[in-house]
């Protein structure tokens, strides 16, 4: 065992018992970062024009700040963005992280020396949980490999901007940079294929302990990988044993990942957004990720099925309920305030607080009413593959109102890893699958609105080539699950 890992056992513990004494006061913590973000934000423009000055209590913050999505806080990001001082915090950012919206273009979030620690802080800390709890601090001694967004920054009146996850590449710290894979030169190729094949050639000789990415572009390296080799992961890699991710819902990948691997290895899944870093899995043994509640952030909780009400139920930390889908709004020490950030998220735990992501609030079905969401896609498909040894590559799901014939349906996109035997009945499986999930959707079929789903399979790399062609492919770029218009299932047809 190196020094390092002998070090990182003793640090584990240490902040392992910080996370846990800061996870039992999240209703303290809340209340005083609220008060904090107000008063320090009290003197920007955007504090000027709510009013943060005279707000008191949480009925007050609720009925001077709205919640608003990128679009409704633009006019104050743009002034920002334009090189204007204390618009939504005192001075100016620190970092631009640059993002993809689905709606608004090219987003600017602002990241703040404030906010920056904590970045970085939380997915160290995601590490140093499992060492804790688990006693496996060995990866710290091999090659870590983080697939990530290209590091290189442009400024924009000042400030630096670039992805989040080129952002944080410059404050890995020291004692890991040793470790760290792949080259920055590398790091800095714009082409994900091309930056993927030189990943390859980097690491195919080398001892990777850890690997982190979003799990398609991971499975993109591993295949590569195993073309180069001829082996699998682990047998290529014997020492991998930590695999870090997020971004997506892990469990329609895991089987062909580990598949790829050759054996089970621990997972560590995180929830980092370029708005700050929300919550991360502090067991391997508890479901759900831990909402980081002392991370400078105040969050609030809006009930799915009232999000889109005149005025929805909008909630703190102490009045949220188990197995309930909420959009999660943050308020945070960036400068963003009632942010709809866009996700679901579900709690698993109030004791910690432990969340799953649920999915996105603009990513459902709900041509009729039947608000399908993300959630229950994933399952219905996944657990009637799992039964029956099917591995699923990718998928997403588009309402067809409009069919030639026939009543409208839900049109199910997959491409499959091996294909069912049987794709009608595999197809007939899923939709009552989801008809048991969404009792709004069951009523449409037994009302005979819809019809039951249409399962269409895709050739080989159908979903790669779809990405590629929008300019979308690798990073931190996703498949949409589902959505409620058909501008990605058009081009899959």
């Amino acid at each position: 065992m190196g020094i390092k890992s002998v070090l990182a056992k003793v640090f584990a513990a240490y902040i392992s018992s910080k996370v846990k004494k800061d996870s039992d006061l999240a209703l303290e913590h809340q209340e005083l970062i609220r008060i904090a973000l107000l008063k320090t934000a009290s003197n920007t423009k955007f504090g000027k024009d709510h009013k943060f000055a005279s707000i008191q209590s949480y009925n007050d913050f609720k009925a001077n700040i709205p919640v608003r999505d990128y679009e409704g806080l633009r006019t104050y990001i743009d002034a920002a963005v334009n090189g204007e001082a204390d618009v939504c915090w005192p001075g100016r950012p620190l970092y631009w992280a640059k993002t993809s919206g689905t709606t608004s273009g090219v987003k600017y979030i602002p990241i703040t020396k404030e906010s920056i620690p904590y970045h970085i802080n939380s997915a160290r800390n995601a590490l140093l949980c499992y060492i804790a709890e688990t006693g496996n601090s060995k990866f710290v001694d091999g090659k870590l490999i983080f697939l990530s967004g290209s590091p290189e920054m442009d400024k924009k009146n000042g400030v630096f901007t670039g992805r989040l996850s080129g952002i944080v590449n410059h404050h890995v710290p020291q004692y890991l940079r040793t470790n760290q894979l792949p080259s920055y030169p590398t790091n800095c190729i714009d082409d994900w294929e091309e930056k993927v094949s030189a990943i390859v050639g980097e690491t195919f000789h080398q001892d990777m302990s850890l690997i982190s990415g979003i799990p398609p572009w991971v499975q993109m390296y591993f295949d590569l990988l195993m073309q180069k080799s001829g082996k699998t992961i682990g047998e290529l890699f014997p020492n991998f044993s930590v695999f870090v991710y997020g971004g997506v819902n892990f469990e329609p990948y895991r089987a062909r990942i580990e598949q790829s691997i050759g054996r089970k290895i621990d997972t560590i899944e995180t929830y980092p957004a370029s708005e700050g870093f929300i919550a991360y899995q502090d067991s391997q043994t508890q479901k759900g990720l831990l909402l980081l509640t002392n991370n400078q952030m105040f969050y609030e909780f809006i009930p799915v099925d009232e999000f889109f009400n005149e005025n929805p139920t909008r909630i703190s930390l102490k009045d949220v309920e188990i197995d309930k889908n909420y959009a999660i709004i943050l308020n945070t020490n960036a400068g963003l305030f009632g942010y709809n950030i866009g996700d679901t998220v579900k709690f698993v735990s109030l004791n910690p607080y432990r969340i799953v992501v649920s999915g996105r609030i603009k990513h459902f079905i709900s041509a009729f009413g039947e608000h399908v969401i993300g959630e229950e896609v994933e399952f219905a498909l996944m657990s009637v593959a799992k039964k029956h040894g099917i591995e699923v590559i990718e998928f997403t799901v588009a309402p067809q109102v409009n069919p030639e014939s026939g009543l409208p349906y839900h049109e199910w996109f997959v491409e499959f890893a091996n294909e069912p035997a049987n794709m009608e009945q595999f197809a007939a499986e899923v939709d009552a699958a989801m008809q048991l999930k969404n009792i709004y959707y069951k009523d449409l079929i037994d009302g005979s609105i819809l019809r039951p789903l249409v399962l269409k399979s895709l050739p080989k790399n159908a979903f790669i080539d779809l990405m590629r062609s929008m300019g979308k492919l690798g990073g931190q770029n996703k498949v949409p699950r589902l959505s409620n218009d058909r501008k990605l299932a058009d081009k899959l047809n």
